[in-house]
């Protein structure tokens, strides 16, 4: 069935295309929620959305993207040093010290 409907699928503009991953995600987005997904709309913000890219690139000294690219894994990974650990036994007792015991 999923063969079917990609073969009947509209050509896609020459500036930016659906690759078969993204048709099936909008496939699956339509049969799970039961909406329609207007195909040229949403090829328009992908074309949109390069061309913003692309402008922020252009504007933007590369040693400037590699700092911020490095700002932003820095944020994200933990640091090697002491990874955090969470005692869950010791946050349960604390809870149900805390909670008023059934009569």
């Amino acid at each position: 069935m999923i063969r079917r409907i990609i073969r009947k699928r509209r050509p896609a503009p020459t500036l930016a295309g659906i690759s078969l991953e993204e048709e099936l995600a909008l496939i699956r987005v339509e049969l799970m929620y039961g909406l329609r997904v207007n195909r040229e709309a949403y090829l328009r913000r992908k074309v949109d959305e390069r061309n913003e890219m692309t402008t922020r690139m252009r504007e933007r000294e590369p040693a400037e993207m590699l700092a911020d690219l490095r700002g932003s894994l820095e944020r994200t990974v933990q640091p090697t040093g002491q990874p955090t650990v969470v005692d869950l036994r010791s946050r349960r007792q604390s809870r149900t010290h805390q909670d008023p015991e059934p009569a």
